[in-house]
C-alpha cells in the first residue's frame, strides 16, 4: 500500500512518491549550494555551481502536482477554498522560517554585513515581514545585501509560489491546453532570452526588488510553474525501471555541473540553464511521475526526503548565515570547515525532521480543522 505523504490532505489523490523523493534530493542540493556560497566570489566561480536550478524544478513540480489534484475540481471547489488549502500547506513553514530567522540574527556577525546596527524593533517588524511575505526593498532591509527576506532568504520562492498559486486560481486553470500551450512557449522563450542574453548569464533571480531580479524571478515562475501545469495535463505514464534513482542521480548531477563559459561567454552558461529548465526537468517529472517505487526501502526513502523537503528547504538557511559568517571570519578552506558543514547538513534535516513532527504536521491540522469545514 502506497505510504501517503505528510504533504498530503485526507481526501487528496495518491501521491506521486517518486516526485516527492526527488523533492527532497533536490533540497539536499540546495542546501549543499548556500554551503559552497561560502568559499565563492561569485556564481562564476562556485562550486555545486547550479544549485539555483533547483527553484525552478521545483516550480515544475508545484504545477504538476496542483494541476493533478486540483484541475478536475474547479466546478464544486471555491476559490477560497483553494486559497485555504495552499496557504496551510505553504505558510506554517514560512513563519518558523521568520522566527529560526529572527533568533538567529545576532549570532551571524560578519564583515559582510553588522548587524550590531539593527534594533530589535526593526528586526521585529522584519521578522513580521518575513511571516507574512512582505518583501522588503533594498534600501530597507535590515542585512544590507538587498535580499527580499534578510532573516531567511529562501522565501522569497514561496512570494512567487504563492503568486503562481493565486494565478492559477484567478485565470491560469481556466485555460485550454492549446492556450496554456502558447503561454507555456512564451514564458519559455522569455526566459530564455533572460539567460541567455541577460546580464548575468544565468537565471539566478528573484530574490530581490531590483529590476533584473524581478523580471528574472517572473520569468521562472510563468514558465516553469505554467510547464508544470500543461505537463500534467499531456502526462501518460510510461514505465522505466529503477526510475527514481536514475532521475536522483540526474538532479544531482544538472544542479552541480561547474559553470560553462565562465566570465567570458555567459551566453554558454545561459544555454545549459535553458537546456534544463525547458527540456531535462520536465523530462525528469515525467518520468518520475510514471515510474512507482517496488521496494520497501526505496519506499521510504522517497517518503522520508518527500516528508523533509519542504521544512528544509525553509529552516536551513539561518544556518547558512552562521556557517558563513564563521568560514569568512575565521578565513577557512573547504576541508577546514568540513566538520561544520557537516554539523549544518545534519543538524538541517534534524531541525526539518523535529518542525515537520512538532510544528508543521500539528498546525495543518489544527488550519484545517478551522479553515476548512469540509474535513473529516
Amino acid at each position: 500500500m502506497l505510504k501517503i505523504s505528510s504533504a498530503a490532505f485526507t481526501d487528496t489523490k495518491p501521491h506521486y512518491n517518486i516526485l516527492d523523493g526527488l523533492r527532497g534530493v533536490a533540497a539536499l542540493m540546495v542546501l549543499w549550494f548556500h554551503i559552497f556560497e561560502a568559499y565563492a566570489s561569485s556564481h562564476i566561480d562556485q562550486q555545486i555551481n547550479h544549485g539555483y536550478l533547483a527553484v525552478d524544478f521545483f516550480f515544475i513540480l508545484s504545477g504538476f502536482v496542483i494541476g493533478y489534484a486540483y484541475d478536475d475540481r474547479w466546478k464544486t471547489m471555491p476559490i477560497k477554498d483553494f486559497i485555504k488549502r495552499r496557504f496551510i500547506r505553504l505558510h506554517p513553514m514560512v513563519v518558523i522560517g521568520a522566527i529560526i530567522g529572527a533568533i538567529m540574527f545576532y549570532f551571524q556577525g560578519c564583515s559582510v554585513w553588522d548587524v550590531s546596527k539593527v534594533s530589535v524593533t526593526m528586526l521585529l517588524i522584519a521578522t513580521l515581514m518575513n511571516a507574512c511575505l512582505i518583501p522588503a526593498t533594498p534600501g530597507f532591509e535590515i542585512r544590507g545585501v538587498t535580499e527580499m527576506f534578510p532573516l531567511n532568504g529562501p522565501s522569497w520562492s514561496l512570494f512567487y509560489e504563492y503568486i503562481g498559486n493565486i494565478l492559477y486560481a484567478f485565470f491560469i486553470h481556466k485555460l485550454s491546453t492549446k492556450v496554456l500551450s502558447i503561454w507555456v512557449v512564451l514564458a519559455g522563450c522569455g526566459l530564455a532570452g533572460f539567460a541567455i542574453w541577460g546580464p548575468y548569464g544565468d537565471i539566478c533571480a528573484g530574490f530581490s526588488l531590483t529590476g533584473e531580479n524581478i523580471l528574472g524571478g517572473s520569468l521562472r515562475l510563468l514558465f516553469s510553474f505554467s510547464a508544470g501545469l500543461l505537463l500534467s495535463r499531456l502526462f501518460k505514464p510510461i514505465f522505466i525501471k529503477g526510475v527514481f534513482w536514475i532521475c536522483s542521480l540526474s538532479v544531482v548531477i544538472l544542479l552541480a555541473v561547474p559553470r560553462i563559459g565562465g566570465s567570458e561567454n555567459l551566453w554558454m552558461n545561459g544555454l545549459y540553464d535553458t537546456l534544463c529548465f525547458a527540456i531535462l526537468f520536465p523530462l525528469i517529472v515525467y518520468l518520475g511521475a510514471s515510474g512507482k517505487t517496488t521496494d520497501k526501502l526505496t519506499t521510504r526513502i522517497c517518503k522520508f526526503l518527500g516528508d523533509i523537503s519542504y521544512p528544509l528547504y525553509m529552516v536551513h538557511y539561518p544556518f547558512i548565515y552562521l556557517y558563513y559568517a564563521w568560514v569568512k571570519n575565521e578565513h577557512l578552506t573547504f576541508v577546514q570547515s568540513l566538520p561544520g558543514a557537516l554539523a549544518v547538513v545534519i543538524g538541517s534535516i534534524i531541525l526539518a525532521y523535529l518542525c515537520l513532527r512538532l510544528y508543521d504536521e500539528p498546525v495543518r491540522k489544527f488550519l484545517t480543522k478551522h479553515l476548512l469545514h469540509t474535513q473529516k
